[in-house]
């Protein structure tokens, strides 16, 4: 110990330096003048509303209202207004709002409505699944703080009636279908859904507040109303819970009272318009930004509402034999764990794990939680599993784990009982890139590469009389690098039809193609994907097994083949630093706040996504275009031959009519390659099959 003292003096100098609090500092300020001023309220609003303390920043905004005053007082017809607001609260004035009891009432909203150039439209529900969801009321506001909530079925309505809700679907029908009357909503395609079940499909809807909101930023905020609402008007709505409750006793809204239920449900319309008329002056501002929201964002709302609700069938007899074989497999797992640790302990206990890796194994601690405790992490035991065993068996365990609880356990429990079909829901705004996410299930989710995914995939089937298409975009990624780069290699290798990764493996090791071994074409593939994703030298040695060194060695050679990626990789990331985003083909921005953070990691991190995310973010653009014009083929061409039942990732999966499987095929795939102009070919690969699995 004492020779290594010796040898790194200096080092243990710099350290103990380090490690002394310095006295001496001289100080702008003494001790005394640091004293606790009055706030600056304003900017402390500002402040709250951008990081989103939504607490903090509702109880300045009540601070702002004269306790001792009220609002107008409400008419004697107890039908014609709700409760007022609070008077502590401020930013909506709800004072206006008016419960819809009788027909005459209805019938001046209605006149209203058809001779609004734009109203907000609200559902109220019993449910968030819109599958099964029962229609309680309606909300609408024509102008900020008029609004009016229309009560169709709550079980404590009080003295004020509730007009027959068939009756009134049947008058609103024509209004809600009409194109030319517009509307807008805050995630209007559940609305849509929900109407849908009772014989409405809805038209007109040119604007959706959370649309609107995540096209000009899709990150940095939530794009939830209550957010929204703070961020925007400065205003705390009412919240669910505060009408109906918490947890277990939480009502649904059929039985929340409707001297509670309406003010809530008044003021999400009124909400909604206001924040449209703030949000969108806005949009217009970026004319690439707003073509984006009215030429693909919008567009797809109703096309993703006719997908969920179409669903896809399931095959839950094999689930649950995929559940009794995944059991076993993940109990053979289980016992392999204990005879490398040595005795039993709980997989899935994070503590337990910690102890056995790095405390009685003495692993090596390679990151750690927040707290301080060594992290069992998945990057971190990938790392690990590459030297030791039970880290590679723990990963294993998990997945499996994971794949049956989520997927052949929870699936059939998910099948609708009126449909007897799966319905999942596509977000379209949670992404950075645009992409889409689904949830209840995820099917993005689902593992691709291995034997259990395709086993979930093969258990997605066709009704009888139909086959199950699917038509998965090739290399896309790849070949939006070639077209955004403008490499000349690139290029032809597309244009030429090459295989990509084996052209890429003859530049890199400087064979021809026809002596590419499949070690080098694996490699090459690496490299490919990995590039476009701004993996560093240290990634790909990771990823391949081999050192750094001869990493980076490959690195450079495809640099000094592809110039024009290097060229393009570094335009993009001074772009990025002087723009604070980047933009994919179509102007969707894709903001990078941390471009020019101090901290290292943390503007790699953003450079790497300034490389990718045009690529992926062009992506998704693409495969919501081809969406759009397969959709509508269908509705003009093809309906009931075809139906659009899922987009996953660069793929669409559609349920086709067996006889008519040959030409809906062939006109998929046209529709998908013409869906962008590209310098190189669009290509698309289809396949059909009685399942999921085989028609991928």
């Amino acid at each position: 110990m004492g020779a290594r003292l010796e040898e790194n003096r200096q080092q243990a100098e710099l350290s103990y330096q380090l490690a002394t609090i310095k006295t001496d500092v001289a100080l702008e300020l003494r001790p005394g003048e640091l004293k606790i001023s009055d706030a600056n309220e304003d900017a402390l609003k500002d402040l709250y509303a951008e990081l989103e303390f939504r607490r903090w920043l509702g109880e300045l905004l009540k601070k702002d209202q004269d306790p001792g005053s009220s609002a107008a007082a409400p008419e004697d017809d107890p039908s014609q207004n709700v409760p007022q607001q609070d008077p502590a609260d401020q930013g909506i004035d709800r004072s206006r709002y008016q419960v819809i009891s009788s027909e005459s009432q209805f019938s001046d909203w209605l006149n209203k409505l058809e001779g609004a150039e734009l109203f907000a439209l609200d559902t109220e529900t019993t449910s968030l699944n819109y599958m099964q969801a029962e229609l309680v009321g309606i909300s609408f506001a024509t102008a900020p703080g008029e609004a009016a909530y229309l009560p169709l079925a709550h079980k404590e309505s009080g003295e004020i009636e509730q007009l027959p809700l068939e009756w009134v679907l049947a008058k609103l029908k024509p209004l809600l279908e009409d194109e030319t009357r517009l509307k807008v909503g805050q995630n209007i395609k559940y609305d849509m859904s929900v109407l849908a079940r009772y014989g409405i499909n809805l038209r007109g809807v040119v604007y959706d507040t959370m649309l609107e909101s995540y096209v000009l930023k899709s990150i940095g905020s939530r794009h939830d109303m209550d957010t929204l609402s703070l961020t925007w008007l400065g205003h705390k709505p009412i919240s669910y819970e505060e009408v109906a409750g918490k947890g277990a006793k939480q009502l649904t809204f059929d039985e929340v009272p409707l001297e509670q239920a309406a003010p809530y449900a008044a003021e999400d319309a009124d909400v909604t318009l206001q924040l449209h008329h703030k949000i969108w002056p806005e949009l217009e501002q970026q004319p690439s930004l707003q073509a984006l929201y009215q030429e693909l964002e919008a567009p797809l709302i109703p096309v993703l509402s006719r997908m969920e609700r179409t669903g896809v069938m399931i095959d839950c007899e094999l689930l649950a034999e995929q559940s009794k074989t995944l059991q076993l497999r993940i109990d053979a797992l289980e016992q392999k764990a204990y005879e490398l640790a040595g005795y039993e302990f709980k997989l899935g206990s994070t503590k337990q794990l910690q102890e056995l890796l790095f405390d009685k194994l003495k692993l090596p601690v390679l990151k750690k939680t927040p707290k301080g405790a060594p992290s069992t992490a998945e990057e971190v035991l990938q790392e690990l599993a590459l030297d030791y065993p039970l880290p590679k068996v723990i990963l294993e365990y998990r997945s499996l784990t994971k794949l049956k609880s989520t997927y052949t356990d929870k699936l059939p429990k998910m099948v609708d009982p009126d449909t007897s079909r799966v319905h999942t829901s596509y977000h379209q705004a949670v992404t950075a890139t645009g992409r889409l996410s689904s949830s209840d299930p995820n099917l993005q989710n689902i593992p691709v590469r291995n034997e259990e995914g395709r086993l979930i995939r093969r258990a997605f089937v066709a009704p009888e009389g139909y086959r199950i298409l699917a038509a998965d975009y090739s290399q896309i990624e790849l070949r939006i690098m070639a077209h955004l780069s403008g490499d000349k290699g690139l290029l032809e290798a597309f244009s030429q039809g090459l295989d990509i990764h084996r052209a890429t493996a003859a530049e890199v090791f400087g064979v021809s193609p026809e002596q590419v071994s499949s070690d080098q074409r694996r490699s090459a593939k690496a490299i490919n994907f990995g590039l476009i994703y701004g993996m560093s030298a240290f990634g790909l040695s990771r990823q391949l097994g081999i050192s750094r060194v001869e990493a980076q060695s490959y690195m450079d050679k495809y640099f000094e083949r592809y110039p024009g990626v290097e060229s393009y990789m570094e335009k993009i990331r001074e772009q990025a630093k002087l723009q604070g985003y980047v933009e994919t083909l179509f102007g969707r921005r894709l903001y990078l706040p941390e471009i020019n953070a101090r901290n290292g990691a943390r503007r790699k991190a953003a450079e790497r996504a300034a490389i990718n995310a045009p690529m992926q973010g062009t992506a998704a653009d693409i495969i919501k275009r081809a969406m759009l014009e397969v959709d509508r083929w269908i509705a003009e061409q093809a309906e009931g031959d075809a139906r659009l039942l899922m987009q996953v990732h660069d793929e669409l999966v559609l349920e086709v009519r067996h006889d008519k499987l040959a030409e809906v095929q062939s006109k998929v795939v046209e529709l998908m390659q013409q869906a962008a102009d590209l310098a190189v070919p669009l290509l698309v690969e289809a396949g059909e099959g009685d399942n999921w699995d085989q028609a991928h």
